[in-house]
């Protein structure tokens, strides 16, 4: 993946960042709730815990989730391969499915590149590349491919080049992987305001990411275990 590890060299490296849990599920559940809900990756009901999503709007701050292949805008339904609910938790909160406007903030992530040329990404955006993009049933070489044709522009944009925070994980580790719960994962950290080339020994798991993405936009009060989660300062000047 020479594109992931130019941004690895060039901006920060969690270099001990272990995911929480197998399957992916959970890990999803811990970097948006703080908890891992369920390892049942079937599951499909809604979720009422608390959740960024809660801590967004209470906050006044703009959001959406950009999922790759969604049939449509608002659809919080099951999976319609190639996408999978299991990868986008925002879709089972209780804040956005049970609200005729927040759920229209589920978006298909073809609607991207129109808001990063009009100015109109909001204040925190989750992008789900689907199954095929995600180096789940695609290879890890059209999953390089697709952030650097994807994510590229983003990073190359003035707004982002401002102030901005981008944060690639992965969800879990390999299954034979028990370490920490749910194995070694990637976690490149890249903003503008970050440390060059710098690599952090500490480790992190989905929590900390959580608590780093509210600190960054400003929000206090932290979901489940991102409250006491190690924070991710070093990573910034």
């Amino acid at each position: 993946m020479p594109y992931l590890n130019s941004l690895a060299s060039q901006y920060g490296l969690a270099a001990q960042y272990y995911a929480n849990a197998h399957p992916s599920i959970g890990n999803y559940f811990m970097m948006t709730t703080g908890q891992t809900i369920t390892n049942n990756d079937s599951y499909n009901k809604t979720v009422t815990a608390d959740n960024v999503v809660r801590h967004l709007i209470s906050a006044g701050k703009t959001w959406k989730s950009y999922a790759e292949s969604l049939p449509k805008v608002g659809y919080s339904g099951f999976d319609v391969y190639p996408y999978v609910k299991r990868h986008n938790p925002l879709a089972f909160f209780s804040d956005v499915v049970n609200s005729s406007t927040e759920v229209n903030n589920l978006v298909p992530f073809s609607q991207f590149p129109s808001d990063l040329a009009n100015g109109q990404v909001p204040q925190f955006s989750m992008i789900v590349p689907n199954l095929l993009n995600d180096a789940h049933d695609g290879t890890l070489s059209q999953a390089d491919s697709w952030l650097k044709s994807n994510i590229g522009p983003l990073i190359a944009s003035a707004t982002f080049q401002k102030d901005g925070l981008l944060i690639v994980v992965f969800d879990e580790g390999d299954p034979a992987d028990l370490a920490h719960g749910g194995g070694q994962v990637a976690c490149v950290i890249v903003s503008p305001l970050g440390k060059k080339a710098y690599q952090s020994m500490t480790l992190h798991q989905h929590q900390s990411i959580l608590r780093l993405v509210l600190e960054g936009l400003g929000v206090s009060g932290f979901p489940g275990a991102a409250a006491g989660a190690p924070d991710m300062a070093e990573f910034f000047n």
